[in-house]
């Protein structure tokens, strides 16, 4: 959905809601992409915290090596 949504998205300040406007207005299907694309990525990282969550319950920590290859992971997908 993040390749259809760049198609059409202008990062420029001054006509960024411009093109928000025009994908949800002129694309179609466009505002559907657009919700599904947000709520996609807001269960992602809450997958991602659940998944965190877990490895700090049952103790995984105590790996450093796979704990920091994890964290630099987390990183990576925040950047």
């Amino acid at each position: 959905s993040a390749l259809f949504l760049a198609m059409h998205y202008t990062p420029d300040t001054l006509t960024a809601f411009s093109s928000v406007a025009h994908i949800c207005r002129d694309v179609n299907y466009g505002w559907l992409i657009r919700y599904m694309h947000a709520n996609g990525s807001s269960l992602f990282f809450i997958c991602l915290y659940l998944h965190i969550g877990r490895g700090i319950y049952y103790g995984s920590y105590s790996y450093t090596e796979t704990w920091n290859i994890g964290i630099i992971l987390l990183f990576l997908t925040m950047a």
